[in-house]
């Protein structure tokens, strides 16, 4: 029920829906395009006329970071998306490959645990190349060790359970198995831990268009604004604050609904 809902996670919720709602439709909150330039207006600090002040090229911030919005939220949700998917396909191959193979696949995403998933991407983009569709690939190749692994434990208990040996023992088909009764076991806590990664996935992302990496100018993905400011922080501190303010902003507000799903989907399966 709604009333058992703290009001910290409603109001994280009520955040994360108006930034999704800026990203669907970003005209709703402003009339002024992102790309318009006003050299007479450039770096003008917050005001009545440019209510988060301009950038260098008097293009208005505050008009820029709505529509940032949706650039930056797709390639934390595909990269999201990237990572849940070959996770999953990754866990289960571990969990129905046969010891041999759970060891091989278990080994390998342990070494790359143990490399830092931002470093892990940066290497991921260094042979892709950059742009949005190899920024998503990359977060999403470096967030798959932690979803596989997950997935693989999940579907080793449902491997265990009698259920899964009646169906067996019954002739059920093993894809029909799998499909039926171990894929939305495994499934259901890979996507509320999905949540809370759609955050981290956000914050890689940001990181890579900071250094270059993510869409190409002049798009307004938030990164990639925050790397436009960071030449001016003494001069006009706006150009970044208030854009890497819009990324943090979010990132809790994730979190923080993330984080009371998984509470609620552990003391819900722990009954």
């Amino acid at each position: 029920p709604l009333s058992s809902v703290p009001p910290t996670v409603a109001l994280a919720a009520a955040v994360l829906l108006l930034v999704v709602l800026v990203a669907v439709a970003p005209g709703l909150f402003t009339s002024a395009s992102p790309t318009a330039t006003d050299p007479l207006a450039a770096l003008r600090g917050p005001g009545a006329h440019h209510w988060l002040g301009t950038d260098q090229l008097g293009r208005d911030l505050f008009t820029r970071i709505l529509y940032g919005a949706r650039p930056s939220l797709l390639l934390g949700f595909g990269a999201t998306v990237v990572s849940v998917v070959l996770g999953a396909a990754y866990g289960l191959a571990a969990a129905l490959g046969g010891r041999l193979a759970d060891r091989v696949l278990m080994r390998l995403a342990d070494i790359l645990l143990a490399l830092p998933a931002l470093l892990l991407a940066l290497l991921v983009v260094t042979v892709l190349g950059s742009g949005t569709v190899n920024v998503m690939a990359a977060i999403g190749i470096a967030f798959v060790p932690g979803y596989a692994r997950l997935v693989r434990a999940e579907a080793m208990v449902v491997l265990r359970s009698g259920y899964i040996e009646s169906a067996v023992a019954l002739g059920l088909p093993r894809r029909q198995v799998v499909l039926r009764h171990i894929l939305p076991n495994a499934l259901a806590p890979l996507l509320t831990l999905a949540t809370v990664g759609f955050g981290t996935a956000l914050i890689s992302a940001s990181g890579l268009s900071f250094l270059g990496l993510g869409p190409a100018a002049p798009s307004p993905e938030w990164g990639a604004l925050l790397a436009s400011g960071r030449d001016f922080l003494q001069t006009a501190w706006w150009i970044g604050v208030f854009p890497g303010a819009a990324v943090t902003l979010t990132v809790i507000a994730v979190n923080v609904v993330g984080r009371h799903a998984q509470q609620r989907f552990t003391r819900r399966s722990s009954r």
